[in-house]
């Protein structure tokens, strides 16, 4: 594998690439539309005969997330992908981990719901993202890539925070994303871990008792609520920091700007058509793009937009992200939503018209 090699792929494939050249241990997953490309690709690419990468289908969402538990548990660099209904299988397991203070990764191709919903793009578990699906006081860092060549950055960037923050870390991507095709430029190919680095980096892992030290025990269960309290307060501790100092964000356009579009992911990708045709027209309008949606770059809206009229939040659900954008600017302007549902991706053309309608009659 070539260092800085452009080449044609879909987001899907550059996540698998990715994963093995960030030096990734081990994936474990289960097939499901429309991310089915990764485990695909990675058993194409055959990483067991290169890095020693382990690649195996589990027989559903449930024990690929437990597998992850425990490889992360190992101090292992491990993931999985899914799309939304297989996502939310895997939502205890994920609680599990952020109790326990493990780092994973996790990519989520989003598509359309509730339940079994459709095969078509979404952005409509922005909730259960952001806000944790399972159980407990915790957050999930999440990265929301735009692109296929933000696909690849962001699996080292998301095992970085992961490990920085013994948190866990997804990925919230959709089907538009993960299956268009886009030039990339596939990172270096780095060395997975050796056992001495694993032992360095992560003190605290199950990697076998020696010596005289303490044993390393994993698990979110505490039975003492005094206790409890304890580690509930040093995880909020530990997502404040994250807060303070992993906030990140683009903005387009913005300095001369009435009105800004807020969106994320493939929404964004559609965004920036927008604000094109919208000033065609003489419409001033900025884009603003969280990368991060948690932590959720609030303050840094808030500045943004303190001199403009007002703010349409563009995004493929039913209004999600919107609530964090009107909590943030707290009334001091109006902010409106937009949005498609059930797999339908909107035109540039309809947001402009959302733009119109909404905060400009």
């Amino acid at each position: 594998m070539a260092e800085h090699e452009i080449t044609l792929m879909k987001g899907n494939e550059a996540i698998a690439h990715a994963a093995i050249r960030c030096g990734a241990d081990a994936f474990f997953g289960y097939p499901i539309t429309p991310q089915s490309e990764i485990i695909e690709t990675l058993s194409l690419l055959k990483p067991w005969e290169t890095t020693g990468m382990v690649v195996l289908q589990a027989e559903s969402e449930v024990a690929s997330i437990n597998m992850v538990y425990g490889g992360a548990g190992a101090g292992k660099r491990v993931f999985t992908t899914s799309s939304s209904p297989g996502v939310a299988l895997m939502q205890e397991g994920i609680s599990y981990m952020a109790g326990a203070e493990l780092p994973g990764v996790f990519v989520n191709v989003q598509r359309g719901g509730p339940g079994l919903g459709t095969i078509q793009p979404s952005q409509s578990d922005y909730f259960q993202a952001t806000r944790g699906g399972g159980n407990g006081d915790y957050n999930v860092i999440v990265l929301a890539p735009n692109s296929v060549q933000e696909m690849a950055d962001f699996v080292d960037l998301a095992f970085e925070l992961a490990f920085k923050y013994r948190n866990p870390a997804m990925i919230l991507s959709d089907g538009v994303i993960g299956q268009m095709m886009e030039k990339v430029v596939l990172p270096p190919q780095k060395p997975r871990r050796t056992e001495e680095e694993v032992l360095k980096e992560c003190p605290w892992a199950t990697f076998g008792r020696k010596g005289e030290r303490t044993p390393n025990i994993i698990t979110s269960l505490e039975l003492k609520p005094e206790v409890m309290e304890v580690r509930n307060l040093h995880l909020q501790k530990k997502y404040k920091k994250i807060r303070e100092t992993e906030v990140r964000y683009e903005t387009m356009q913005c300095e001369d700007a009435e009105y800004i579009i807020v969106s994320f992911g493939s929404a964004a990708r559609i965004g920036e058509k927008a604000i094109e045709q919208a000033r065609e027209e003489g419409i001033k309008v900025g884009l603003f793009r969280p990368i991060t949606l948690w932590p959720f770059p609030s303050k840094e809206i808030v500045e943004v937009a303190k001199n403009t009229k007002g703010i349409l939040v563009s995004e493929i659900n039913a209004g999600q992200m919107v609530q964090d954008v009107r909590l943030a600017i707290n009334g001091v302007l109006p902010v409106e939503h937009f949005g498609r549902l059930g797999g339908i991706v909107p035109e540039p053309e309809e947001i402009i018209g959302a733009l119109k309608e909404k905060l400009m009659k």
